[in-house]
Parts: structure tokens; C-alpha cells; sequence
């Protein structure tokens, strides 16, 4: 019977771009796990049906972003699936995924330093669902005027942070000219309580007039010094050795030629 299964514990919600797994414990023996994912309005849809894995992808089970779900976990026998005796579950807490599914990199495409203006051009994330003509649907697509995006921005080596916001994909902002900047853009939805910033792009900088001082710093400056002290010293050195070199062969020149006279 089922009354000796064991049922799920610590179940988890882990969601980024609506692209959502659902994970808990313990490993299955003997037994297996069905996933049925309840909304308020829409129908139960059944995932995972005798797994013995401990996660599943819910995502296409979620296609109304803006609903709450609850994910009822099943412990089951396969010869008892189609049994009128309801199986052992456990239910997930709440999840609502236009809320909480995490905003992810934004993609930066392009970025120029021309004289004092920074211009940075960048792609929003892309979703798992798709719009009627086949294409995958952008977190902007699906958020709408709720998505901003930020654009963090500091003076190469300085930790003075600057930053601005646009709900386009495109930055301009004024920056000092000829000294190099580093940048990184990031999604956030003002109306959330929770998960209201998303995750960092690739940090990027530039490379107006960087030099290799700029890349490396004072070492090379000192190992750049050393060298030219030693080039200097031997440009002066070598000719006097030469010399003394040369004035000594010709002297032992002359003490063969007088030694081979008085013979």
C-alpha cells in the first residue's frame, strides 16, 4: 500500500527567464515520484510521471506567467497508478512566476568611447516561450514597461561607482574624455518586493589611449626603467672594454716582436 512511501521534502522553486525547475528529496526507492502542477484557474497538468529523478522542468506547465501555482509531488507505485486509493503527496509552497523567476544576464552587443561619451548597446535575455511566429520571446516581451535596466559605470581603476537607467537598449552618458571606463548593465523590476535586481552582465571596458602603464601598473614602469639603465650602461661600458681590449693586444704585440728582435 502506499501508506509505507515516503513522501517529498524541501521542495524548491529554482526559476531564471521562466525557464523553471522544481527540485526536492529524498532519492526514490522502490517507489516513484509524479508531479502535478496545480494553478488557480487553469487545469492540473502532470510532469514527470514515474521518475525516479528528484527534479523536474515545470516550465512549459507555466505558460501564464502571472498565475500562482502549487506543485503537488506524488509518491507512487507504477501498478497503483490507476488505483482509486490517492497516493501520498506533498505540496510545494506557492509560485507565482512573473514574480519570482530571476532576471537574467542582459547581453551586451556593441559599446564605443568617442571623445566624452560612452554609448553601450545591449540584448535582453531570452525566454523558453515562443511568439506565434516561432521566435523565442525576450523578458522584454513578457515584462513589458515593468523591466528597466541599469548601466553601472566607473573610471578604469577607480571604485566610484556612477550609474543610469532606461527602459530602451541603448546607453549614452557622459564620461571624462581620454580616460578609460569599465561598465556592466543589469535588469530590474521597480514593482517587485523581492528579486527586483537581476543578474550582472560581463563587465566590460575600454581602451581609449590605454597604454601598457595603464594595463600593468608601476612594475612595468620599474622593469621598463631597469632595462633602460642596463642599455645605457653597457652602451658606455663596451666601448671602454673594446678599448682597453684592443690596447692590450697591440702592447702584447710589441713585446712578441721585441722579444723575437733580441733573439
Amino acid at each position: 500500500g502506499y501508506q509505507d512511501l515516503a513522501t517529498a521534502v524541501n521542495i524548491t522553486w529554482s526559476s531564471i527567464n521562466f525557464k523553471t525547475i522544481l527540485q526536492w528529496q529524498p532519492k526514490p526507492s522502490g517507489y516513484f515520484y509524479t508531479v502535478e502542477i496545480h494553478g488557480q484557474t487553469s487545469d492540473v497538468k502532470r510532469k514527470c510521471i514515474l521518475t525516479s529523478e528528484t527534479e523536474c522542468d515545470v516550465t512549459d506547465a507555466l505558460r501564464n506567467v502571472k498565475e500562482t501555482y502549487t506543485a503537488h509531488i506524488l509518491s507512487v507505485k507504477p501498478a497503483e497508478m490507476d488505483n482509486f486509493e490517492e497516493p501520498p503527496f506533498t505540496v510545494s509552497e506557492k509560485f507565482t512566476p512573473y514574480i519570482q523567476t530571476v532576471i537574467g544576464k542582459p547581453e551586451i552587443k556593441d559599446y564605443s568611447q568617442n571623445g566624452s561619451k560612452l554609448n553601450v548597446a545591449f540584448e535582453d535575455p531570452l525566454t523558453p516561450y515562443r511568439s506565434p511566429d516561432g521566435s523565442f520571446l525576450t523578458i522584454q516581451d513578457i515584462f513589458q514597461h515593468d523591466l528597466e535596466y541599469k548601466l553601472y559605470y566607473w573610471k578604469d581603476q577607480s571604485s566610484g561607482k556612477k550609474d543610469v537607467t532606461t527602459k530602451s537598449h541603448n546607453f549614452e552618458v557622459s564620461v571624462d574624455s581620454g580616460k578609460n571606463y569599465c561598465f556592466y548593465v543589469q535588469g530590474i523590476i521597480p514593482s517587485r518586493r523581492e528579486n527586483r535586481n537581476g543578474q550582472e552582465s560581463k563587465t566590460h571596458c575600454t581602451s581609449v589611449g590605454r597604454n601598457i602603464l595603464d594595463e600593468y601598473g608601476t612594475e612595468v614602469f620599474i622593469i621598463l626603467a631597469v632595462i633602460a639603465v642596463a642599455v645605457i650602461t653597457l652602451a658606455i661600458v663596451l666601448p671602454v672594454v673594446l678599448c682597453k681590449r684592443k690596447k692590450a693586444k697591440k702592447a702584447r704585440a710589441v713585446r712578441e716582436k721585441e722579444l723575437l728582435n733580441g733573439v
